[in-house]
């Protein structure tokens, strides 16, 4: 067959929706990533200047030159460097061992055969109808009996393990890790646990780099709870945020200054986690 026949044929096979995509979709697209990047960028923008900004008819498009000076304002109002050490503590104590633990009940719920597993599991997903709000009286009783109150166990051992997160692992076990390949490692004399470590685990990497990032990013971004169980003395980052507003006159551009500075480990995290996340999706979708 010649070429331009060739090329005729493929012309006339050609699957519809498979082209190239329009202008509009490029446009849309671009929108949706302005859209997105701006809310970071005009943050940056009065995090870098003064509260004047806030009433310019005409505000500015480019950053001025105070970002570092109300940077070190935000370290001189309020304990910072501690806020962000206790975040960290924190955020990655959770993160290991929420991915450690769901990847492990995921595997149980999956592949394991015992009595009572659908009944369990399902009780695990009901509880993810429960509002966190109704439990923080009596968690916050139980802490303070255990002499945890202003301390970060009280922050950190009640969300060792999510029900979202099992529910998650479980699902991507479910068709990730055949029950052939758990067999063929048993018969080669593998113990249960080291069938999850060198053939589950692995195979769940990008749902567990996904749980990682969402659930460092929940931790980090928590408001609510260290407020009640941490003291002012002792505080997370998202509490000694709060701080820079509680005063009579908010000053945005130091609030927006502390913003920033908190949410940089949030875009160090994604950086590092994104390419597990991404082989994720495209293993879903040539899996779909």
């Amino acid at each position: 067959m010649s070429t331009f026949a060739f090329a005729r044929t493929r012309k006339r096979l050609r699957i519809p929706g498979q082209g190239r995509p329009s202008f509009w979709v490029y446009g849309l697209l671009t929108a949706f990533v302005l859209g997105s990047i701006f809310p970071f960028y005009w943050s940056f923008l009065v995090a870098s200047r003064d509260n004047s900004v806030l009433t310019e008819q005409v505000p500015p498009l480019t950053p001025g030159g105070n970002f570092f000076a109300n940077a070190a304002r935000v370290f001189d109002t309020v304990p910072f460097w501690k806020a962000l050490a206790n975040s960290f503590i924190v955020a990655g104590s959770v993160t290991i061992s929420t991915v450690l633990f769901s990847s492990l009940a995921g595997f149980a719920f999956a592949k394991l055969r015992f009595r009572g597993r659908n009944a369990l599991f399902l009780f695990v997903v009901a509880t993810l109808a429960v509002p966190t709000q109704l439990g923080i009286i009596p968690l916050y009783m139980a802490m303070a009996e255990l002499g945890w109150a202003n301390e970060l166990q009280a922050v950190i051992v009640p969300n060792l393990v999510t029900a979202i997160g099992v529910f998650w692992m479980r699902q991507y076990t479910v068709s990730a890790v055949p029950y052939e390949l758990i067999e063929a490692a048993r018969m080669d004399g593998c113990s249960m646990i080291r069938v999850f470590w060198h053939v589950c685990l692995p195979a769940v990497r990008p749902a567990a780099a996904f749980l990682a990032m969402f659930t460092f990013m929940t931790s980090w971004n928590d408001f609510l709870w260290p407020l009640v169980a941490l003291g002012p003395d002792n505080p997370t980052v998202q509490v000694a945020l709060e701080k820079l507003q509680s005063g009579y006159y908010v000053d945005y551009s130091l609030v927006l200054a502390g913003t920033t500075l908190a949410t940089v480990p949030i875009l160090v995290v994604f950086l590092l986690l994104g390419r597990q996340i991404v082989a994720g999706i495209m293993q879903g979708a040539v899996k779909g």
